[in-house]
């Protein structure tokens, strides 16, 4: 198997979208909210699925490093397909949302691609094995 410069590409922009959300969105979203005057308890669990957001980030980029890089064996093609999925439907949440409150949330920006190429290095796997 070759290396799958697709996936690669995908964790490329994966890792970067992860660093972006630990680093920009804690300080641009999640610092501010945390000193505004919402209940403790709202602000923990957003707090708690924020950092759930980060560790799917950084996960997933690994999986999508791991298997572009993989010359070795076959790809776990069940699980890249399922991540570059929920990438699509993450984006669509994005996309859905900016619609309804008439301004732009463009993390879908950068989520879409990332599914699409995982979808495409899915297919060129296939072709290649």
């Amino acid at each position: 198997m070759k290396k799958n410069k697709y996936w690669i590409i995908a964790g490329v922009i994966n890792i970067f979208t992860a660093i972006l959300h630990l680093i920009g969105g804690q300080l641009d979203l999640i610092n501010p909210f945390m000193e505004s005057n919402i209940d403790l308890q709202i602000k923990t669990e957003l707090l708690g699925v924020w950092h759930m957001v980060t560790s799917i980030l950084f996960a997933s980029s690994i999986l999508y490093f791991k298997y572009g890089f993989n010359t070795t064996k076959k790809a776990n093609i069940e699980l890249v397909s399922f991540i570059s999925y929920l990438y699509i439907a993450f984006s669509f949440a994005f996309i859905f949302s900016s619609v309804y409150k008439s301004i732009l949330a463009p993390q879908w920006g950068l989520l879409l691609p990332i599914g699409i190429l995982g979808i495409i290095g899915i297919k060129k796997s296939k072709t290649n094995a």
